[in-house]
């Protein structure tokens, strides 16, 4: 397949901002997350819906849940932590999940404020920035897929190249001990399962990163349209003026562009942040005590995943509050001494408002930075520590 958005457009094609979502509203109608609006077609994709949310959302960690009711005794330590690593965050990936489908009005409300943000970028340079914003945006979509992807397929081989389930789930319907064909058949029932829940998950993950990483562009943009201003010497005072008020108005869309974003972003964030670290710890025991070659490299991509969902947003955040302190800086050091006292009082109305940074939080309580992601984070090592110390893993081995 080739994936024409990966690479930026010619200089005679302009893409739109809004171009940087194509990939992910695509998975998202996949998912059966955007139905068309009227006739026959909204009831079959509704049904379609209706079974994507039942199987990856609903029945993925309740499959867990009852595999452990009812064949636990059958679970070797390796089996079981590798199922309960994949648990944890199955519950997580639903509530995130729902949060995010409940609040996609919200997400392309903030979408289609960019089309205002587009307009403003006229100059030859500021659309060869477009360009090339939604064609990193494409791959990072693309890489985040590589990677959930490789997660699925490995722990699929790894585990099934052994004879045994790849995560246990739960099958009232298929005993895989009956036949190798049963086996093969609830084997591929799981990752047909689990390859829907990380689609879901990944969509999840995705969309706080993308969005935000599409606003520090604009932010910068923002920032470079300030320096600029009153150094044109072909324009009057009241043109100059006019060019304030429109950065006003560009850095006001900013703002009303996070505010439909922060109560989605929140959500999803928080529910990650209170599963990281148990994740992580539990799978970094899996791998240091009880993986074999193939399952431990399953397991090291699980950790890349897990990593993926936080870090590169919690970055991305923390840039962002560096370019507005920049965009600050811009304002106060821009070509002002010279103007009339009506641009001046704007221009420092401007720089009060710009001070405050763009920021958010996850669930009102941990600001989303790389400070609070490695906060969240540590919490494995504790994990590893209290298993290390009750010796759980010759426990485990000898029992």
């Amino acid at each position: 397949m080739h994936f024409k958005l990966i690479h930026p457009a010619p200089p005679g094609e302009q893409m739109r901002s809004r171009d940087s979502f194509i990939y992910m509203y695509r998975l998202m109608k996949l998912l059966g997350w955007f139905p068309p609006k009227g006739g026959i077609k909204r009831f079959l994709y509704r049904t379609w819906t209706m079974f994507t949310f039942v199987w990856f959302t609903f029945y993925l960690p309740m499959g867990f849940l009852l595999s452990y009711i009812t064949t636990i005794k059958q679970f070797t330590a390796g089996e079981f932590l590798t199922s309960l690593q994949v648990c944890l965050n199955a519950y997580g990936s639903s509530v995130k999940t729902y949060v995010t489908y409940t609040n996609l009005n919200r997400l392309v409300k903030a979408r289609d404020l960019l089309e205002k943000l587009d307009k403003r970028c006229s100059s030859t340079e500021e659309r060869g920035k477009i360009n090339s914003l939604v064609a990193r945006t494409s791959q990072i979509f693309l890489i985040y897929t590589f990677v959930y992807c490789f997660f699925v397929i490995s722990t699929f081989s790894s585990n099934t190249a052994i004879g045994r389930l790849p995560w246990q789930l739960y099958n009232p319907f298929v005993d895989p001990k009956e036949s190798t064909l049963h086996f093969w058949i609830a084997s591929i029932i799981e990752c047909i399962i689990m390859w829907g829940a990380v689609m879901q998950d990944q969509t999840a993950d995705i969309y706080p990163l993308l969005y935000s990483y599409v606003i520090r562009d604009h932010v910068r943009m923002l920032t470079e349209r300030i320096s600029n201003l009153r150094t044109n010497p072909k324009l009057n005072e009241d043109e100059y003026y006019e060019e304030l008020i429109q950065c006003i108005i560009d850095h006001r869309t900013i703002l009303q562009y996070c505010d439909f974003l922060r109560p989605v972003i929140s959500g999803s964030v928080f529910t990650q942040f209170l599963l990281i670290g148990l994740v992580l710890g539990l799978t970094l025991i899996n791998v240091f005590f009880f993986s074999s070659l193939w399952t431990g490299i399953a397991s090291a991509g699980f950790v890349v995943c897990i990593l993926m969902q936080t870090f590169p947003l919690c970055y991305t955040c923390n840039t962002l509050m560096d370019d507005c302190d920049a965009l600050t800086y811009a304002i106060f050091q821009s070509n002002w001494k010279d103007a009339r006292r009506s641009y001046k009082s704007t221009l420092l109305y401007f720089m009060h408002n710009a001070q405050q940074p763009i920021t958010f939080i996850a669930g009102g309580i941990f600001p989303i930075t790389i400070n609070s992601n490695i906060t969240v984070a540590k919490i494995s090592f504790s994990v590893i520590t209290v298993f290390k110390q009750m010796n759980i893993a010759e426990q485990f081995k000898s029992g």
